[in-house]
Order: C-alpha cells, then structure tokens, then sequence
C-alpha cells in the first residue's frame, strides 16, 4: 500500500519536516509527501477549487481518497487502522491523504473523497496535522500488523 500525503503550500519549518519524515521511514508501507500550490495571483473567491484541481491533479488514478477536513468523521486509532487494512484489503494500491490551504476543501473535492476525516474540533496548523498523519499512519500499520507500539 502507497501513501500519499498531498498538502497545500510549501513546509518551511524543518523541524516538522524532519518529524514527517521520522514516521514516514518507520512506515513499512511507501510513504511519499506531495506539496502543490496555485502560481500567481487568483482570486481569492476561486482560491479553494484552485487547490482542489491542483490535489485531485496529483492523486493516482484508482487510488482511495482521504480528505482531511474539520467537519470529517473523528475516529480512533484502531478505526482508522481498520479502515486502512480494508482499503488495502480491498486491493487499493495506494491511500493520497489532502491537505488543503487555509480555507479548507472545495466542495468538489469533498464529493470525491472516500473518507473525510478531522483529527478533532480544533483548527490544527496544517503543518501539524502533517506530523499527525504520520504517526497516525505509522501507529495504523503497527496496529494491523499486532506490533506493540499501539497499547490503547
């Protein structure tokens, strides 16, 4: 199983890069960070379909579709590694996880998603949630493969 982290804008913090990366290499799965962003001025009002063209552009073709979004399903590790493993089971290849910009997703982008998932009510910075995802992602595969990392 693929794993796509497709994210608007540019991460200028290494730290959080670093930490990104740090569960990226532990994931026994391919894990890869896309970042794309809109060139030049738009308008502000077509900003967020903008940005879900430039995601929807960078996710394979036949891949599963998970939108991060403050209003998505709230699940806990065990879940979501569940409804990872039936994914793969289910013969995905690969998993493109979308971060949009500041004003969230289009709801074009929404409509497309398999899963729209929140990691809580509060507003994350989005480069947090790309640290968050990580280990969610790491935590999710050494829980589908009875590895004692996960003791919740």
């Amino acid at each position: 199983m693929r794993v796509l982290l497709i994210a608007v804008g540019r991460s200028r913090d290494r730290a959080i890069a670093e930490l990104v990366e740090r569960y990226a290499r532990r994931c026994p799965w391919p894990f890869e960070t896309l970042e794309v962003q809109p060139r030049g001025r738009v308008d502000p009002h077509k900003l967020a379909a903008e940005e879900a063209r430039l995601l929807l552009a960078a996710v394979p073709e036949g891949a599963a579709i998970i939108a991060l979004d403050e209003h998505g399903e709230l699940q806990d590790s065990q879940t979501f590694a569940h409804r990872l493993g039936a994914l793969r089971d289910q013969g995905r290849r690969c998993i493109a996880f979308l971060i949009g910009g500041a004003d969230g997703h289009a709801p074009e982008l929404l409509a497309r998603a398999d899963l729209k998932l929140a990691f809580g009510r509060m507003t994350w910075p989005h480069e947090m949630v790309r640290v968050l995802l990580a280990e969610q992602v790491y935590r999710a595969t050494t829980i589908l493969s009875g590895h004692p990392y996960h003791r919740g």
